[in-house]
């Protein structure tokens, strides 16, 4: 008992000597190791104090590491400041801010990379996840009650025999969907209080339950938000008016289409007249106008979108679409505005993809471009620095600054992943692309300008590094609270 005493006091000094903001370990090199030893499980995030993405983060992380802290889990959240420990960051390969590990076991090799939503339930949900069943076993009806009112969106399976085959694949589905809590019952009396009448699964909403037959979550259509960070990386999407005539019409050609790629693609439906829905139109560069209509995206190493030549929407057409895209036939849909009559007047020149190479490639001029969205929050606040920047290089004749609005845009020479995304073109005929990771000032960017994008640079990352997940976000969060 007293070796039992003497050993908690020893954890319990050791666990003082870590300091907390908000719930949330601080760590360092110095003290990461002992974290690791006296906390089994932990969620680290690497930052930079002056990136927004970083700050934007902020209270939904310290939101999370409460939220399970009083539950008294074994399971922390922490930060380590990468621009302060930059041996941490180099040992754990942290390239873009924020990057987010977890270490499992007190395990120090191989964390694995963070890859759900940035909200605390997010967080909270991927941690249980990682340490717990994919799916909690519900005895009864009170710990199936207590599953939908705890959380904003919740999945249970509903199964006489949970060893059967569908059972099991909605347990493969659970542990391939990070950020939303699965349950599966077989006791009858959650099966008769949610009057299930035979073997299925449903989806049950704040306010709202949608129920499917027992494909739901192992089906390919889907429209349900958030259920997109599973294996299936490939999505067609219809965008089409729930009020056209003809709706009915077009999901069932849909539906059927959608039979053959189990597996595959994914299937999603867009109703084009929901405003909250303009977004989406507006990163495929759609109007309400050319709707319905049908695009495939892949959610890979990089976003690609595919347009189909014919507008008819058939359930032959798209099986033939995709068909050929399953078999490598098709070839990548590249939007692009027409060029501006004044693109180079002002100091800040304006790129589109119809003008993008021949400018940011003239082996003669050294060119910093902005990637942004309209609709960024901080692509707005850049824009007036943006501006100066552009004021103070006018007249050199070998500097350019642009800007490129990438949700009208895209070239096959830069994926966008996030906003705003920062290239530097230097001169030359290697076609050298640098990634701008400095201080978003005008101080920063004159320094960067002026080195020749060496103070404050990083080379272009690799095409398999981590995308930022704001876009995968901004497309799917707007997934209208409708199943069909």
């Amino acid at each position: 008992m007293l070796k039992l005493l003497i050993v908690c006091a020893l954890a319990a000094i050791s666990a003082a000597d870590i300091p907390e903001e908000e719930d949330v370990l601080v760590l360092k090199k110095s003290n990461f190791e002992e974290a690791l030893k006296t906390y089994p499980n932990i969620l680290v995030e690497f930052y930079a104090p002056w990136c927004g993405h970083c700050k934007a983060l902020v209270p939904e992380y310290a939101k999370a590491a409460g939220m399970l802290k009083a539950e008294g889990t074994d399971i922390r959240l922490a930060k380590v400041d990468a621009t302060e420990e930059s041996e941490l960051a180099q040992e754990f390969g942290v390239r873009g801010y924020p990057t987010i590990k977890f270490f499992k076991g007190g395990e120090k090799e191989n964390p694995k990379e963070y890859s759900a939503g940035r909200q605390a339930d997010d967080i909270v949900n991927w941690l249980k996840k990682r340490t717990g069943p994919a799916a909690t076993t519900l005895n009864d009806v009170t710990q199936a009650e207590s599953l939908i009112a705890d959380n904003e969106v919740a999945v249970i399976g509903f199964f006489k025999d949970v060893e059967s085959a569908d059972a099991k694949a909605f347990i493969k589905t659970a542990e391939a969907v990070d950020d939303i809590p699965f349950g599966i019952t077989s006791d009858d009396a959650v099966i008769s209080k949610f009057e299930v009448a035979k073997d299925g699964v449903v989806l049950f909403k704040k306010v709202h339950m949608f129920s499917t037959i027992s494909e739901f979550l192992i089906s390919p259509l889907q429209t349900a938000p958030k259920i997109f960070g599973g294996e299936i990386k490939s999505h067609i999407l219809m965008f089409v008016p729930k009020t056209a005539t003809d709706f009915q019409d077009k999901m069932d050609q849909f539906k059927k289409a959608a039979e053959g790629f189990k597996g595959k693609i994914l299937f999603i439906f867009i109703d084009s007249d929901v405003d909250d829905n303009q977004r989406i139109l507006e990163f495929f560069g759609l109007k309400k106008e050319e709707c319905p209509t049908i695009r495939l995206i892949t959610l890979e190493e990089e976003m690609t979108k595919y347009k189909p030549e014919t507008s008819e929407i058939t359930a032959e057409n798209i099986i033939a679409f995709c068909t050929d895209f399953t078999e490598g036939k098709l070839k990548p849909h590249l939007m692009s505005q027409d060029i501006p009559d004044d693109w180079d007047k002002n100091p800040v020149q304006v790129l589109v993809g119809k003008n993008f190479e021949e400018v940011v490639f003239d082996p003669a001029k050294n060119v910093f471009v902005e990637f942004y969205a309209p609709w960024c929050g901080h692509c707005k606040q850049l824009a007036p620095i943006w501006d100066q920047l552009g004021e103070k290089f006018k007249d050199n004749a070998n500097i350019v600054v642009a800007k490129m609005d990438s949700t009208a845009n895209e070239i096959e020479a830069v994926k966008v992943h996030s906003f705003p995304t920062l290239k530097f073109f230097p001169a030359g005929e290697d076609r050298k692309v640098i990634d701008y990771n400095g201080e978003r000032t005008l101080d920063g960017f004159t320094k960067f300008l002026e080195s020749g994008g060496k103070e404050g640079g990083a080379p272009a990352r690799d095409e398999d590094e981590e995308t930022d997940v704001c876009i995968i976000w901004l497309l799917f969060n707007f997934f209208s609270n409708h199943l069909v």
